[in-house]
């Protein structure tokens, strides 16, 4: 019944991931960064390549609103990844402007622990 987003070819449509993200430990965990309008990690089983479009409707910490991002897959975890790391792919933001929001958003909320040192499920 589901097809593999990998194996239809460049005009199938984008998967739609729902992320509730509760907690801000589990944000910063997820968060990336490193790409300069911003990603999130999903953990995820599904199959998926780098470039895949993803559509991801994204709640955030004591937030009621969902944020609609039309990403792209930036890396993949595969499943068995080195130092337990979690299967799942990193997906991009793109650069538009309610992307931008979002990044300001989820920093904020993150505040001075962007950049720290603290292990993430990201790169």
């Amino acid at each position: 019944m589901s097809t593999n987003p990998s194996t239809t070819g460049a005009a199938a449509r984008p998967s739609v991931i729902q992320l509730s993200i509760k907690e801000k430990a589990a944000l910063y965990a997820a968060y990336v960064p490193l790409f300069a309008d911003g990603g999130i990690f999903i953990p995820s089983s599904r199959e998926y390549r780098l470039g895949d479009d993803v559509y991801v409707l994204l709640s955030l910490p004591d937030d009621p609103q969902r944020y609609p991002v039309a990403g792209k897959v930036a890396w993949v975890t595969p499943a068995k990844a080195q130092g337990g790391r979690t299967q799942g792919v990193g997906i991009r933001f793109p650069a538009d402007e309610k992307s931008k929001q979002l990044k300001l958003k989820i920093e904020e909320i993150l505040g001075a622990n962007v950049n720290s040192e603290r292990q993430t499920q990201t790169l």
